[in-house]
């Protein structure tokens, strides 16, 4: 269900020319919204008059947080999630589809790019290349479990494990300029170095892109903040950064 509060947003507009005392909102999120939100928070401050603090971490992490019911005006969750709509934590009728991103393959400047147009493309690549890294999905990134899911289907699981390093809290793209891996595999909105190319997008067929949802929470402490920001968060404003985080708007 899409979530329309755009008169939210006015009404914060005009509280803030009016002179309102900031009222702070929290959010939490994954890691792979960093790049869009930090984008969008000036312009959210600067037009509601509210301060946004977000939370990231990864994915599997936050899902936990939301589930657990810690207190954070507006979550977002990536699938499945049926466990946070069970939860109670959430206000169901918010439901608002935000952004999708999908998994990439990043090599070095320079280098040549490899071909990942198809399935038999990328199982070729992988079973090339001597070390490859991608986020680890036991640590709780999407992404990390996203790529598992495709070496399974691509039946390289098992062959992928000697040339495999699965990272938590290290950056890919360093290990990628350093020389230590030869293909980086992650979100496409989490490729912040210049010393790194986007190869693009693992084909469809064995990588679908990840959503990201909002709710606000039923804990929420800055009720009208939050509709604010979630109808922000789901407007032409938002679509602009995710397009420039190299992600799609959800709407």
């Amino acid at each position: 269900m899409k979530f329309h509060l755009s008169a939210a947003v006015a009404a914060l507009m005009l509280c803030s020319s009016s002179g309102a005392l900031a009222e702070e909102v929290t959010l939490i999120a994954p890691a792979s919204m960093r790049c869009p939100i930090d984008r969008l928070i000036p312009d959210f401050q600067t037009k509601t008059g509210r301060t946004l603090k977000p939370t990231f971490g990864a994915g599997g992490r936050t899902h936990e947080q939301v589930v657990k019911g810690e207190p954070f005006d507006v979550p977002i969750v990536q699938p499945p999630y049926e466990d946070v709509l069970k939860s109670g934590n959430v206000v169901l009728s918010t439901e608002t589809p935000l952004a999708t991103v999908s998994v990439v393959a990043v090599v070095r400047k320079g280098e040549r790019t490899p071909d990942i147009s198809t399935p038999d493309a990328v199982k070729r690549l992988m079973l090339s290349v001597k070390a490859i890294s991608y986020p680890d999905g036991a640590g709780g990134a999407a992404a990390g479990v996203s790529v598992d899911a495709t070496f399974t289907r691509l039946g390289i699981l098992e062959q992928m494990k000697p040339r495999v390093t699965r990272v938590r809290g290290v950056s890919l793209m360093k290990l990628l300029t350093n020389g230590d891996i030869d293909v980086a595999l992650t979100f496409a909105s989490e490729v912040d170095d210049p010393g790194v190319v986007v190869v693009g997008p693992l084909p469809r067929e064995l990588s679908t892109p990840t959503s990201f949802v909002g709710f606000i929470s039923s804990h929420a402490t800055a009720q009208e903040a939050a509709r604010a920001l979630l109808s922000y968060l789901s407007g032409p404003e938002a679509a602009a950064a995710y397009r420039a985080c190299r992600m799609q708007p959800g709407r």
